[in-house]
């Protein structure tokens, strides 16, 4: 339960409504529980007429009443029998009205309440997940993130409404009914509620196994979830590879461990209504059977009347309390999935802004020095002593084979991740110094691994300058050599893309993104391999307009290809996380080492194609 503990904040933002919750569960009951003294009342009313007496009660036999019912009988208990069965029988169903008016303000509270609340979570949960660094989505899978988001937080809301309404009248029903069964007949309220004890120990019991399911059956549906997320995302290397079968079969077995697991469950959970039935059946003849017998043998006190209200109270006791196998199963779930969620809560980001971080514009200034960098989850050195120093305005290349190390730069750059050793000065100022924020708002960058919305083109291309207008929208399409295929679409801009931009073609989707990248018009940019999926026609074309664009801003343009035409101010050449050779394209041709082999291997591909 200490899980639970974690949602305090919200009963303490809603109070009010929790607490006039309260209230109305107390009213609700409250009014019910004056149905029984009525129904004994009258049944006693009955037995006196059959007798041949129509004699009032006392003040003695009215002690043991409610107040209410008490100035209820007082008022027609000097009427004939034919009123007092009438008069009963209208303020029982004005009674019934005034408790169903309170269960509805009940559940337009509390039930309320658990709404805001889900609603509360799942914005602090998304707004903590995109707090969270690269590196911990390295290590988790968006199938597991969305579950609990999704399914683990719509638990936890079962039980901070329906467990939790139902835990209160529950208590409520129970107090009152105690209440007035003990002031009635002590004798009577021992035998009613002599199961009792052997129901706490089975729910006990029960609750322990049911807790130990439901956190393995939310682990398998988080693996479920992953499976069929992982699925439609590859859908299509999935057919050209005809493996829909063996992923049917994958997702079947996953499947079927969380169906046998959730059926154990269910069966588990079967034993709880079973149980309070036989509970409450006993309850109800061992009542019957006392009750009768002391009337039989004219014991002080005893009659037909008490036992008609005995049974009402057991009779009104029996939903109460069955739901508490069900309130203590939703409980356990919510513990279960509460834990999940708290784990990801109190995963604190390893990226985070130093205490008085600044805020500065970024000029374009970037001094590299000796910098190290080894990723914490798989132990690779991608960085082994890295130096460089560009200068405002220059245009550098950095260039490698895959898995040199190159687009690990550009994420330190970003500050994705933090370096182990050296540093990064943005015109003299150490990055961890500086708001992560501020840099990446004013920084262009164009990633290897081009992600699209499912929106339109338009909203894709100024997803980061929300309030770009159309026309600087088309200028930005027109400096990625895009603007005029678009057109050709039926919707132009307005054409959806799909998920992750599936209805375009990669080279597309590539300079959709650059143009994303050159509408903000920053002082800096980065590509990183970011004309891969483009022909040599569209790729000369993009570079001349990138020239002209990139007069008077910084630029880094990470690539594994050389390009000739592109008059960079410095060129550095990397291998296995080291720079192996710098320069400008002419002295490193003269040096004839590595970038000299590539630039040679590339131009005989070329005249190869």
């Amino acid at each position: 339960m200490t899980q639970l503990s974690t949602l305090n904040k919200y009963f303490s933002k809603y109070k009010y409504r929790f607490t006039l919750g309260v209230l109305f569960v107390i009213l609700t009951n409250y009014f019910r529980i004056l149905a029984p003294q009525l129904t004994g009342f009258v049944v006693n009313a009955v037995v006196t007429v059959l007798k041949g007496k129509n004699e009032p009660l006392t003040d003695a036999q009215l002690h043991n009443y409610d107040f209410i019912v008490v100035k209820i009988i007082q008022w027609f208990n000097n009427e004939s029998f034919q009123h007092k069965i009438l008069y009963t029988g209208l303020i029982l169903l004005i009674l019934a009205l005034i408790s169903g008016f309170f269960m509805f303000l009940m559940r337009q509270t509390i039930i309320v309440m658990s709404r805001y609340i889900e609603y509360d979570q799942k914005s602090e949960i998304f707004a903590h997940y995109q707090q969270l660094d690269t590196g911990f989505y390295k290590t988790h899978s968006t199938g597991d993130l969305m579950n609990r988001i999704s399914e683990d937080v719509s638990r936890v809301r079962m039980y901070t409404g329906p467990a939790i309404m139902y835990f209160i009248n529950l208590a409520a029903i129970i107090g009152f009914s105690l209440f007035f069964m003990i002031r009635s007949d002590v004798k009577l309220t021992i035998v009613a509620l002599s199961p009792l004890p052997i129901l706490a120990i089975t729910i006990y019991f029960v609750n322990t196994i049911i807790n130990k399911k439901s956190e393995r059956i939310q682990a398998l549906l988080s693996d479920l979830t992953t499976n069929a997320q992982e699925t439609y995302s590859g859908i299509r290397v999935i057919k050209s590879f005809v493996q829909e079968k063996a992923m049917l079969r994958f997702f079947k077995n996953n499947s079927e461990a969380y169906r046998n697991n959730a059926l154990s469950l269910a069966k588990t959970e079967a034993i709880y209504f079973p149980s309070m039935s036989l509970m409450i059946g006993l309850s109800t003849l061992t009542t019957i059977l006392v009750g009768g017998l002391d009337v039989v043998n004219n014991v002080p006190g005893a009659d037909l009347g008490k036992i008609a209200e005995f049974v009402l109270y057991i009779q009104m006791l029996t939903f109460p309390v069955s739901a508490i196998g069900w309130t203590a199963s939703m409980t356990q779930r919510a513990v279960a999935s509460q834990r999940r969620i708290n784990e990801f809560l109190l995963t604190q980001p390893n990226i985070v802004d130093a205490e008085n971080a600044m805020d500065i514009k970024v000029e374009g200034n970037i001094s590299i020095n000796n910098v190290n960098f080894t990723y914490p989850h798989t132990g690779i050195h991608a960085i082994k002593n890295f130096n460089l120093q560009i200068n405002k305005g220059e245009k550098v290349a950095i260039i490698g084979k895959t898995g040199s190390g190159k687009t690990t730069i550009a994420q330190l750059l970003l500050r994705m991740y933090d370096v182990n050793e050296g540093s990064i000065l943005y015109d003299g100022t150490n990055v961890q110094q500086l708001q992560k924020n501020s840099i990446r708002s004013q920084i262009s960058y164009v990633p290897q691994d081009v992600f699209l919305f499912s929106d339109t083109i338009k909203n894709n291309i100024r997803f980061g300058l929300k309030e770009a207008s159309d026309e600087a929208v088309f200028t930005a399409a027109k400096q990625a050599n895009i603007y005029h295929e678009i057109n050709q679409f039926d919707e132009k801009f307005e054409t959806m893309v799909g998920e992750r931009g599936v209805t375009l073609s990669g080279g597309q989707k590539q300079r959709i993104s650059i143009a994303r990248a050159l509408i903000k018009n920053p002082s800096m940019v980065i590509f990183d391999d970011c004309l891969s999926a483009v022909d040599a026609k569209t790729e000369n074309a993009i570079i001349s307009s990138l020239y002209e664009y990139l007069k008077n801003k910084t630029a880094i343009i990470i690539t594994h290809r050389i390009f000739a035409l592109f008059n960079f101010d410095k060129i550095v050449v990397m291998d296995e996380g080291n720079v192996v050779e710098q320069g400008t394209h002419e002295s490193l041709m003269q040096l004839k080492g590595l970038y000299y082999s590539m630039y040679q291997n590339q131009q005989e591909n070329n005249s190869g194609e």
